[in-house]
């Protein structure tokens, strides 16, 4: 894991980044992902949510191109944790949906990602815990009104790729 800053910048926005970067190194730097890539991750919590999306729709979240998100989908399809129907409606039109191993996968790693934050908030004292708590979530209403223009309501997809702002990801999807 990096070492955390004893010290960090004077300037609200810069601190808020450096301590932002050391809660994701906390979330994904002691649970890794494996067998699924970053990014793969990210399309399972999308179909978690979003069950039964087409291709398309899933590469806009993701702010991306579709043979850039159906090759992500045959690597999760390959490993089982996706799969691909046809649309009740046009037969051309192909469904994603999480198979059960993905949402086994999920599970898991959500699991393992809540035991290293419960490890760092069991030495924190309880009025910061509950500090903290209020200013992330005053922190992602702010930025879903922000990145949408208006509140978000809970499970709205933002996009989540080059073009999104910056560490935006689908806003009311738990993080895994």
């Amino acid at each position: 894991m990096a070492a955390f800053r004893t010290r960090p910048p004077s300037d609200e926005a810069a601190r808020a980044t450096v301590t932002a970067a050391e809660l994701l190194e906390v979330l994904s730097g002691r649970a890794p992902t494996v067998p699924a890539s970053t990014s793969q991750v990210r399309v399972l919590l999308v179909l978690e949510q979003h069950d039964g999306i087409n291709l398309r729709t899933l590469a806009d979240s993701l702010g991306t191109t579709p043979p850039s998100a159906s090759r992500l989908c045959d690597r999760l399809e390959s490993t089982g944790f996706l799969e691909r129907e046809p649309g009740a409606a046009d037969r051309r039109e192909v469904r994603l949906r999480l198979s059960g191993s993905g949402r086994s996968f999920l599970a898991d790693l959500r699991a393992r990602r809540e035991r290293e934050v419960r490890a760092v908030l069991a030495a924190m004292p309880p009025v910061k815990r509950k500090a903290l708590l209020e200013g992330l979530e005053a922190f992602c209403a702010a930025a879903a009104t922000r990145i949408m223009g208006q509140e978000a309501a809970p499970g709205a997809l933002l996009p989540l790729g080059p073009e999104a702002a910056e560490g935006s990801r689908p806003l009311g999807v738990r993080p895994a």
